[in-house]
């Protein structure tokens, strides 16, 4: 296995580095720039699969005009951003087209086939480097969380429909399916779907089937919905649990400990242009429906989005029920802030504040279930509530097209331990680079300080503080 990580991640690099090195400038100032002649298209999957790779790294892909969308304008540049919309979870971006172009589809159906193809395979390659001062584990630092390694993040393949929510003249319907295989399969595991291998065995390298779900998109309600059925990311936040969806290559803080996905039915409304709502219900965070932690929970989050696009306010209450200890059942309440003071820069901020009720005593009578952290409660009380507090901040610098840099900090309040095992404040400030060659292959180095403040929490109880050096390589095909 170790073998096949060195090579993925020299493949990968040698990748960039032919990509990097095929762009020439042109030697004579005063002439026009010539037009790229796309080449024609190749006969057979690999021919078409190199085609491909080479017209995206050297910019002579064939591009026509940008497909109309339904809604105000987009605030940001998608690349080098991972969205050019201020997001919202649990629903495709309605008024939004689908303009995405695959290698793999294209080398499958061809560019005339694909044109006509609502189904779309695609996927990536994520693996990752990191060095820095701990040695058995960078813990609670997601999603480098083994020290000094070589590993293979995420192996992913997805296969999908979007429904067409442009128009607004018929129902439409979207699918979804995800297969996720490599050490980031603890953070998207659900206790029920093959949960044996994280939560029994502790497994490094794991699968998981992260997403599952269809979308039915009514486009006569308000300014279209969006009804989602299934399993589907936790929705509040600025990260995900995918690698491309993020802008850096570590998470947060404040992501490591929050809930990951959810089972269940959600409505997504486009009201206007400036306002969106949702609401839901599903088995709680983490857990499948078929399993005796699940239990109704609710979900209602609201979206508003200024006149001039440069302000976004989302809030959503997450997963609320009676907040009884169960496996990960958080009660969440999350604010995120997205603000633009250009074009090329904006910042993003997330706070919440979450909880259980009736957490296990750490020594106490009642044991606490796998995988998860008992508390220290008053004297004689065999439970009590742990409470969670965090914030992240994130500023973003758009340097080209293809560039962005960026600083993110964080504050983590884990005020009883029962989300890292350690009750302690938490502080992470990380600067990193994120660089797109053509887009299909980004490469995000960065360098992350961490500091846990009332007591040693970092290498397994060992250290106050913690310096990393990491970088990932996520390969589009």
């Amino acid at each position: 296995m170790v073998k096949l990580q060195v090579a993925s991640v020299a493949l990968a690099w040698g990748i960039a580095a032919v990509a990097g090195g095929g762009r020439c400038v042109a030697q004579q100032a005063e002439a026009p720039k010539a037009q790229a002649t796309p080449e024609p298209e190749a006969h057979g999957f690999f021919p078409r699969l190199g085609q491909f790779y080479r017209e995206d790294w050297s910019g002579t892909a064939a591009s026509g005009p940008a497909p109309a969308r339904r809604g105000a304008p987009s605030p940001l540049d998608s690349p080098p951003f991972p969205s050019a919309d201020w997001s919202y979870g649990g629903s495709p971006v309605i008024g939004e087209p689908d303009t995405n172009s695959y290698p793999l589809m294209t080398a499958i159906l061809g560019a005339e086939r694909l044109s006509r193809s609502r189904i779309k395979v695609y996927g990536w390659l994520d693996p990752s480097v990191n060095v820095g001062t701990s040695a058995k584990s960078n813990s609670p630092e997601a999603n480098d969380l083994y020290s000094r390694r070589l590993e293979l993040n995420q192996a992913v393949v997805y296969v999908e429909r979007l429904p067409d929510s442009v128009q607004q003249s018929h129902v439409d319907w979207g699918f979804h399916l995800t297969a996720l295989y490599g050490t980031d399969y603890r953070f998207t595991t659900d206790r029920g779907y093959l949960s044996s291998q994280l939560i029994d065995h502790n497994r490094r390298y794991g699968f998981d089937p992260s997403l599952e779900y269809v979308d039915l998109y009514l486009p006569k309600v308000a300014q279209g919905m969006n009804l989602r059925v299934g399993r589907f990311i936790s929705i509040p936040g600025i990260e995900a649990q995918l690698s491309p969806n993020n802008y850096f290559f570590s998470h947060s803080l404040l992501y490591a400990v929050d809930p990951f996905t959810d089972t269940g039915v959600l409505a997504t409304v486009k009201l206007n242009d400036r306002w969106l709502v949702q609401a839901g219900i599903t088995a709680g965070h983490d857990v499948a429906p078929w399993v005796e932690d699940a239990k109704p929970s609710a979900t209602a989050c609201i979206s508003y989005t200024s006149a001039s696009v440069n302000d976004n306010l989302y809030a959503c209450l997450n997963g609320i029920n009676s907040g009884k200890y169960a496996y990960n059942n958080l009660q969440q309440y999350d604010l995120t802030w997205y603000h633009r003071f250009s074009k090329k820069v904006h910042m993003a901020t997330e706070a919440y504040y979450m909880y259980q009720r009736d957490v296990p005593a750490l020594g106490g009578p009642i044991a606490p279930q796998a995988n998860t952290n008992a508390v220290p409660c008053l004297p004689g009380h065999t439970t009590c509530t742990a409470p969670v507090y965090a914030v992240v901040n994130y500023v973003l610098r758009e340097l080209s097209p293809h560039t962005f840099v960026g600083f993110r900090s964080d504050y983590l309040n884990d005020f009883k331990g029962q989300r890292t095992g350690y009750a302690t404040q938490y502080s992470e400030n990380t600067l990193a680079l994120s660089h797109w060659f053509g887009s299909t292959i980004q490469l995000r180095p960065e360098v992350r300080f961490d500091r846990a403040w009332n007591r040693k929490a970092y290498d397994n109880g060992t250290k106050h503080n913690q310096f990393t050096a990491a970088s990932d390589l996520v390969i589009h095909f």
